[in-house]
């Protein structure tokens, strides 16, 4: 009885063992098959495409008209038909200024007038009797033309105490308040016409060379806002102006986007960012990701026609998410090596697999024509 159970211990602790054993040995074997799995490398070409590469500028935002409403006659201000931020049609009254001493000066000018007038009729009747000659006539008329003028005058200063909206527009602050002691040239208010909206940008000179040699198409032309909130505005811009002049101290040359605006988002004095594209014509494309930096320049692994892996530097002139455009140092027909990069060694040959182009790349955010 003694025996049976000291077996029966040995096989219970042998079955044991081997329990213990066996998944370890399962799990090293998964490990070991995982690891030579993740160190195959992926390798494909670059992709030589026509690309849209978009650049941002810095911009500022500006009314197609806006104009300071000043007073244009001293005296006190009578009547305000308007509120700050109201928006306003062409000719709406705005202000009034106390017109009573430009009414007064109407008034005599036309007396004045008058009087000339009766002279003037009575110096031709005598002229036609031959009584005076043709030189008193010519004076006489001339007196009449002057206090017409003055007359024209009194009216146009009279006019300038009724202060109209010259356009349709958006009213900013207003400065000054009923009952105010005006002068000539007093800011008013100002008047923004925000239906189309003016933006301004600076572009390095290389940049704008590289624009002003193309004849740009008309979806070339065309722009979008992104607004201080990090929004793209929902209206496109097109490029309607090159100014004439660089900025030496800058380096630049200001451009202006048009953006229409009927909603009225957009306002005189905003800034954002333009972003324009630009054609890259056979674009040599590598992933970003196929990339490694060695002291601040760009390098990827090729892998040659004997399967040895090189490494080698290359130029990028464009970046595009999740994209470099290479300008030197790469062709289509080299194979590079996309994942696995922390396997990979120079000088060392190494099992990889290969993917097309159209496949490596389908997964990446690729504006290209």
């Amino acid at each position: 009885m003694e025996l049976l159970n000291i077996i029966t211990w040995k096989s219970l602790l042998y079955t044991g063992l081997l329990a213990s054993i066996l998944p370890s040995g399962c799990q090293q074997h998964k490990e070991e098959a995982h690891e030579a799995e993740k160190s195959k490398l992926i390798v494909t070409r670059p992709l030589k495409k026509d690309t849209a590469v978009t650049r941002d500028y810095v911009c500022q935002i500006r009314s197609r008209s806006n104009i300071e409403v000043r007073a244009l006659e001293r005296g006190y201000l009578q009547s305000t038909f308007v509120k700050e931020g109201q928006l306003v049609k062409a000719g709406d009254p705005m202000f009034k200024i106390q017109p009573l001493v430009y009414q007064d000066e109407l008034k005599r000018a036309e007396a004045e007038s008058q009087v000339v007038k009766v002279e003037y009729e009575n110096t031709k009747r005598l002229v036609d009797s031959k009584v005076v000659s043709e030189t008193e006539l010519a004076i006489s008329k001339a007196k009449l033309d002057k206090t017409l003028a003055e007359v024209n005058l009194a009216q146009t200063h009279l006019g300038f105490t009724d202060i109209k909206a010259p356009f349709p527009g958006l009213l900013d602050r207003l400065h000054v308040r009923q009952g105010s002691l005006v002068d000539e040239g007093d800011l008013l208010t100002t008047l923004s016409d925000n239906s189309e909206m003016w933006v301004y940008f600076n572009v390095p000179e290389a940049e704008y060379l590289d624009y002003a040699s193309q004849e740009q198409p008309d979806e070339r032309k065309a722009v979008s806002l992104v607004m201080a909130n990090g929004e793209t505005f929902k209206e496109k811009g097109r490029v309607n102006v090159i100014e004439a002049e660089f900025n030496n101290a800058t380096g630049t040359i200001p451009f202006r986007a048009d953006f229409p605006n009927p909603e009225g988002l957009l306002r005189h004095g905003g800034t954002g960012n333009i972003q324009m594209q630009k054609l890259v014509k056979g674009a040599v494309l590598i992933p970003q990701k196929a990339t490694f930096e060695v002291l601040d320049h760009h390098y990827v692994f090729i892998v040659g026609k004997d399967g040895v892996l090189t490494q080698q530097r290359i130029h990028i002139s464009e970046e595009i998410e999740d994209l470099f455009i290479v300008s030197k140092g790469l062709t289509e027909n080299d194979q590079i090596v996309i994942e696995g990069l922390r396997q990979a060694k120079s000088g060392e040959k190494a099992e990889y697999e290969f993917e097309e182009p159209e496949e490596a790349f389908k997964h990446l955010k690729l504006r290209a024509e």
